[in-house]
């Protein structure tokens, strides 16, 4: 008898653990959509099909690949960077997107930010040093689709702008808040 109760005590007890778990990631997803600084990015088109997990487009951003004249202190030597936290300065430009201003390794060395500026943080990969840029993942490079719209967005995104609006957290972590063609959301991503 009393080991039957500690088998459901402890059944109970790794239940709540895990929907606690689940419901902390969700609301803290939903806080950078409903808190975050908006920022507009252009994007640029990539294979949006992935035959395990459904339709999404895959995403690159004008501020994915970041010259190593924008960092401060700039890339030295031939180092390799594999997965390294970065955090860059953004700039809203006279059309509206967002922009790099200035990147760093350390969020220290930024300049302070002004209005219309945001710091968001991504990792960095490359050989900026060698190549004359880094390429940054900011975690938005995918979004998924209802079935069977991602090719049609894919060919559309090579014929006409398409955006993404994203939602940046005080820590510099972002989440995409609408994907836009030209001015029209055709997706909006709910708070749950």
């Amino acid at each position: 008898m009393k080991s039957s109760r500690l088998v459901l005590v402890g059944a109970l007890l790794i239940s709540v653990l895990q929907i606690g778990f689940l419901s902390w990631n969700i609301a803290g997803r939903a806080a950078v959509l409903r808190n975050g600084q908006e920022v507009l990015l252009k994007v640029q088109p990539v294979d949006p099909r992935d035959l395990l997990r459904g339709d999404y487009v895959r995403l690159g951003y004008d501020i994915s690949t970041v010259p190593a004249s924008l960092f401060t202190p700039p890339p030295t030597g031939d180092g390799d960077y594999e997965a390294k936290p970065v955090w860059l300065l953004l700039r809203k430009q006279d059309d509206g997107y967002f922009g790099v201003k200035s990147a760093a390794f350390d969020k220290a060395l930024l300049p302070a930010v002004e209005a219309g500026e945001v710091v968001v943080s991504g990792m960095a990969s490359g050989t900026p040093a060698a190549s004359g840029s880094a390429s940054v993942d900011y975690g938005l490079e995918r979004f998924y689709l209802p079935e069977g719209e991602g090719k049609p967005i894919e060919v559309d995104m090579r014929v006409r702008p398409f955006a993404v609006v994203a939602a940046v957290a005080a820590d510099g972590s972002a989440q995409i808040k609408r994907f836009l063609d030209g001015d029209t959301v055709l997706f909006e991503e709910p708070l749950y």
